[in-house]
């Protein structure tokens, strides 16, 4: 959904009101809106957006070219400790362009097949270790908006916003047909609802860095909200008096 031109214009003349240097982290499950909520909140503030899941997912997108099997965590580590993940600004349509090794993989790490690998790959220390310390160092001067699954918890703890951003599987499940309908990918309902679920299972019961919501972060379950009044909401706790 993009935000109407009076509600941008409302949420920009909030602005001055923010310091320039906050740390926002955005936690929550898949299919929350994270990302499209993170994009719109750094756009409109002028911040850095790191999106650390398109991170992981290029990880993924790696090995999957390589032919290296999940289960080879040996291989993933040396893979990726010897690749290159860029993350470039885009235009008004493509917030955000991600590139392995020189190559354009923005599309094609939004796959069900990496979408299914993702949460296995991310629990791989090793791989953890490496990108969370990119992150860190990205994230280090503040004006920056981060999402993920342990941002607040483990990346960021010291952020000075913390958000966890959830809705249910169902709504979720709707949400992410809809994304892979835009980007020409044929999926069904009832797999993405039956894979959302058991993603959460994985990402909250792996022993590293598993979903959580930490214990300063205010809850937005965004079942009956629409992106507008998610970011707005955000906006505002991020305004000083």
């Amino acid at each position: 959904m993009v935000i109407a031109e009076d509600q941008i214009r409302k949420i920009s003349n909030s602005a001055p009101n923010i310091a320039r240097t906050l740390q926002i982290a955005i936690d929550g499950p898949a299919g929350a809106g994270k990302s499209t909520v993170a994009k719109r909140v750094a756009d409109l503030l002028g911040y850095l957006y790191i999106d650390t899941g398109s991170m992981y997912r290029a990880a993924t997108w790696l090995i999957l070219k390589m032919g290296i099997e999940i289960a080879d965590q040996a291989a993933i580590t040396a893979a990726v400790a010897k690749s290159k993940i860029e993350l470039k600004p885009g235009d008004a349509q493509e917030k955000i362009h991600v590139f392995v090794d020189g190559y354009e993989v923005t599309t094609e790490i939004r796959s069900p097949q990496i979408t299914k690998l993702v949460s296995p790959l991310s629990t791989i220390a090793a791989v953890r270790e490496q990108l969370v310390k990119q992150q860190r160092k990205m994230a280090a001067s503040g004006g920056v908006v981060l999402d993920g699954r342990d941002i607040g918890t483990v990346v960021l703890p010291q952020a000075n916003i913390k958000i966890f951003l959830t809705a249910s599987p169902e709504v979720r499940a709707h949400r992410r047909l809809a994304e892979l309908k835009a980007n020409g990918i044929e999926e069904q309902y009832d797999r993405l609802l039956q894979d959302i679920i058991e993603r959460d299972n994985r990402d909250s019961n792996r022993q590293i860095a598993p979903l959580a919501m930490a214990e300063d972060a205010v809850l937005i379950l965004s079942d009956n909200m629409t992106i507008d009044d998610v970011v707005s909401h955000i906006i505002k706790l991020c305004e000083t008096d």
